[in-house]
């Protein structure tokens, strides 16, 4: 890749990520800097103990939005290349839900790319987590639609 190029990527999966991997993919003479952001399941939320989480997509939708966040990323912040991977599926505690990858010259911007990045997909896409609680029951969180999926969806259909 050259100074000028500017590497984007977006990716679902219902696979383990490999952030050596991801991270390899960002190398470039240029950065100075790489910020990387590990979402990670946790085995609370809101003081009740979480057993795992389970990740629904919808996968068009989905893709086409992340490709469009790490896109204006790259057009927002002074940066060589990006990436973020999204987990589906069932989850245990401890694995990695959610990876971004920023490399930049310098590491300010670096970091605020890495932040909208994660924000925005967090914010934007159509992923929906339900978590399973240490009682045995489950419940969806975080399901709300946003910006360009309410135009889409037609309403709040549970998007996160």
């Amino acid at each position: 890749m050259s100074d000028t190029v500017q590497a984007a990527g977006f990716a679902l999966t219902a696979d383990a990520i490999d952030p050596e991997r991801l991270r390899a993919g960002l190398e470039h003479p240029s950065a100075g800097a790489l910020a990387t952001f590990e979402g990670r399941v946790r085995n609370h939320a809101d003081g009740r103990s979480v057993r795992l989480l389970e990740y629904q997509v919808y996968p068009d939708l989905a893709q086409a939005e992340g490709e469009r966040v790490v896109a204006e990323a790259l057009d927002r912040f002074d940066i060589i290349a990006a990436h973020c991977t999204h987990r589906s599926g069932i989850l245990p505690i401890g694995d990695m839900a959610v990876w971004v990858g920023v490399a930049a010259a310098h590491r300010g911007a670096a970091f605020d790319a890495c932040r909208y990045i994660i924000d925005e997909i967090k914010r934007r896409l159509p992923i929906w987590k339900r978590e399973t609680y240490a009682e045995g029951d489950s419940g969806w969180v975080n399901c709300q639609v946003d910006g360009a999926q309410q135009a889409t969806s037609g309403g709040n259909d549970g998007a996160q």
